[in-house]
């Protein structure tokens, strides 16, 4: 037997090994399928949608500072430098 049609004969068993296989793990999870008996689907149940409200946000007033605020704000501003 040359090399190449050992080659030849060794994939060919190889392939048909496979196949073999392949079947067996088919007819085993088709077995365990059958044994576990029908399918019973179950319902769907349908979730209301709740309607989200949108909330206006409050409008803040103003509040005017006092002149003393106002004194404190102006002596934390930088004062430009007085040229010399």
């Amino acid at each position: 037997m040359s090399h190449a049609s050992m080659l030849k004969a060794r994939r060919k068993n190889q392939k048909n090994k496979h196949l073999l296989e392949v079947a067996a793990k088919r007819a085993k999870r088709e077995a365990k399928l059958a044994a576990a008996g029908p399918v019973v689907k179950k319902e769907k149940v349908k979730k209301e949608k709740v309607a989200t409200e949108t909330v206006k946000p409050t409008k803040v007033k103003k509040v005017k500072l006092s002149k003393e605020e106002l004194g404190r704000q102006e002596s934390k501003k930088p004062k430009p430098a007085t040229g010399k």
